[in-house]
């Protein structure tokens, strides 16, 4: 049986194997700092493959470096020993309740079972991590709302080498679960510093998580926007930045403001590969609508716009391939297009003249103008004394208006977002300024189509989990979400601690529940929308961030004892349930953490069927032949247990055979350690 991982890649040895594959002859061994043989890349043959200048030391160029920038990359590289462990809907404990005594707020899952939204708590660099292999490239749109670094945020400290002493007198900020947090005042000397450090390290791994085709779309001021600029520019290249918006937020502008009163922030908008991106529009507006105000035989709004071309090119011989003549009867209403300038008795000769008397030309080739002469309306020109042709250009299918870089919305105002909040319910104290749905649900409609998983790891409120459930009902998308959250514990004095709400994923899973619940109720009369059947997706699966599933074992020779390998026989932490085995595994085989999960019981043992047989794990003791049978006979494309669980030293012998009988596509190993987890692939 192959060997599970149990931990994220190091994505340092992939780079590495990546770039030996390319240069093979550029791999080389040399000495490191404490005497050691280890692998290495001969810089000077790889500059040689690749033909470009080296710089070395401190020659000038141009780069964007801060001091840790090194510890940055590698930060994003290292490994963890980190899993993500399932909270069902029906573990859940109430953190609060309403005027009447009665429970509004748990901690758990909805639609464990059916949805195919995820909510993670835990460190979003950790998360990112463990969501590389089995997300790679199936993100569709990010969007992240970051700390602003205003001299009071909290931002994350990733020195995972801390032990809590040093950690205490460090920043004197934890939680329970050992989330680290360090408060960045303008004090300090580190300012910037701490906050590219925070940030760097988790834009290069989402830059994994994006499908070839998706989109970034980051929040931020005036504090750090030009940092923010320089590390997507490195991250995602500059030429994939597809602009800068100013979203007017504050239209009054702030009055704490000394010089000039800041009335929006930055949304900083990048495509994984802007060649790729499908790239939509917003609905007209009203103000563009109004401008429609003719209407044809079958009620069908239009407006008129001359089809005579305009700006650059728009002299006939310019282009003379759309210079020609049309012909109009006033009596007959006789109308066509033709290169013959011959004028028939009655007709006008109607051709593309500029203002100042010069022949220009037609926006439409001549063969087009034939095929939708329909469209076409013959018009006097009263102010210029001459004859025209007029487009019908249609309100209805009217392709999409292309985004401006600054929005002007009144859905996107941050009075607006806190509304929303209230509109849930909520005392607008337990969130101080969450997003506006305006704001996200324009990124989704430019980003994301109908379709598409949608991450935001600086959750917060869950704005963006509302955002996509609201866009879903209006539209009928099928969009799903990952929010991931720090657990950052709530201020005992504030007014979301005192309403029951420990931390901030409490408020955030709350406000989904809310949301859920008010999107039902003003659909109520949209019965296709809320059947059993409907597409509607207002659940999410809680997943939690925590330590591995395997306890640590580490034996040198010297600590070696008779009685050793009979504690090894089973390594999994005593807390841990199968259901969290089965996670950890879907994380290391890249199976989706939506996945449909059907439980069953074989020969009285319990079994995991992971989208109908692609992945099926038994993690019970004593398990039979009859029950490796049963499995085999699914064809699973994987088979997991773990291998100390066989009944007899008979069902391990037989194993194989049993799989070469049923299941022969099934790539098998006799279990040899008894450490580990073991995976059976097809």
């Amino acid at each position: 049986m192959d060997k599970l991982r149990m931990q994220t890649a190091n994505k340092a040895d992939e780079n590495f194997k990546k770039l030996a594959a390319m240069f093979p002859n550029a791999v080389t061994e040399t000495v490191n700092e404490n005497g050691e043989v280890v692998r290495a890349i001969d810089k000077d043959v790889l500059m040689q493959e690749i033909s470009c200048k080296v710089v070395d030391g401190n020659e000038e160029r141009y780069q964007f470096t801060w001091p840790d920038k090194k510890k940055s990359v590698l930060l994003a590289n290292a490994p963890i020993n980190r899993t993500l462990r399932p909270v069902r809907e029906d573990e859940t404990v109430p953190t609060g309740a309403d005027s009447e005594g009665k429970p509004y707020c748990s901690t758990g899952s909805v639609d464990f079972d059916t949805t195919e939204n995820l909510y993670i708590e835990g460190d979003n660099l950790e998360v990112l991590k463990l969501l590389q292999e089995t997300y790679l490239g199936k993100i569709k749109m990010i969007y992240i709302d970051p700390p602003y670094n205003t001299g009071n945020d909290f931002v994350y400290e990733d020195d995972f080498a801390q032990n809590t002493d040093e950690y205490l007198a460090n920043s004197g900020q934890f939680d329970e679960e050992g989330n680290r947090m360090v408060q960045n005042t303008e004090s300090n000397g580190r300012f910037h510093t701490d906050w590219l450090n925070m940030l760097y390290p988790r834009l290069r791994l989402s830059k994994d998580l994006l499908t070839v085709d998706g989109v970034i779309f980051v929040s931020i001021d005036n504090n750090e926007v030009v940092n923010l600029r320089k590390m997507l520019d490195e991250v995602f290249g500059s030429d994939n930045c597809m602009g800068i918006i100013a979203n007017i937020n504050n239209p009054k502008g702030r009055s704490d403001d000394k010089y000039i009163a800041t009335a929006h922030e930055y949304l900083l908008v990048y495509a994984k590969d802007v060649s790729k991106v499908e790239w939509y529009g917003f609905e007209p507006t009203e103000e563009i609508t109004k401008r429609y105000n003719k209407a044809d035989l079958d009620g069908k709004r239009y407006r008129e716009i001359d089809l005579r071309k305009t700006g650059e090119n728009d002299l006939r011989e310019d282009r003379p391939n759309l210079f020609y003549f049309f012909y109009y009867s006033e009596t007959t209403g006789d109308f066509y297009p033709d290169r013959d300038d011959y004028v028939k008795d009655g007709y006008i000769q109607i051709k593309p003249q500029r203002e100042d008397g010069k022949e220009g030309n037609w926006r439409w080739g001549i063969d087009t103008a034939k095929k939708q002469i329909a469209d076409l309306v013959p018009k006097f020109m009263p102010s210029r004394k001459v004859w025209g042709i007029m487009q019908k250009d249609y309100l209805e299918g009217r392709a999409l208006v292309k985004p401006t870089s600054s929005w002007t919305f009144k859905d996107v105002n941050s009075e607006r977002g806190t509304e929303e909040f209230v509109e849930l319910g909520f005392d607008k104290r337990i969130f101080p300024k969450p997003k506006p749905l305006g704001t996200i649900k324009r990124c989704l409609k430019l980003a994301t189509g109908r379709d598409g998983i949608i991450l935001d790891f600086f959750s917060g409120s869950a704005t963006t989990a509302h955002a996509v459930m609201q866009l879903n009902a209006e539209d009928g998308g099928h969009r799903k979400f990952i929010m991931v959250q720090l657990p950052e514990a709530t201020n005992e004095k504030k007014e979301a601690y005192k309403a029951g709400y420990k931390t901030i994923c409490e408020i955030g899973k709350e406000r989904i529940r809310r949301a859920d619940k008010k999107i039902r109720e003003e659909n109520a009369d949209n019965s296709s929308l809320l059947t059993p059947n409907s597409k509607l997706d207002t659940g999410f699966r809680v997943l939690k961030c925590d330590t591995s599933n395997m306890k640590d074992v580490y034996y040198n020779p010297a600590e070696y004892e008779v009685n050793m390998f009979s504690r090894l026989e089973d390594n999994i932490k005593e807390d841990r349930t199968p259901e969290d085995l089965l996670f950890q595994v879907m994380l290391d085989l890249g199976v989706l953490l939506s996945s449909k999960i059907e439980e069953t019981t074989i020969a009285g043992k319990k079994v995991f069927n992971v989208e109908d047989n692609y992945l099926i794990a038994c993690f019970d003791s004593d398990v039979s032949e009859e029950t490796i049978k049963a499995i085999a006979k699914q064809k699973p494309y994987y088979f997991v247990m773990r291998d100390s669980s066989m009944a007899s030293d008979s069902v391990a012998t037989n194993f194989d055979q049993i799989f070469a009988a049923y299941s022969p596509d099934t790539v098998r190993k006799v279990p040899v350690s008894y450490t580990h987890l073991r995976a059976h692939e097809t």
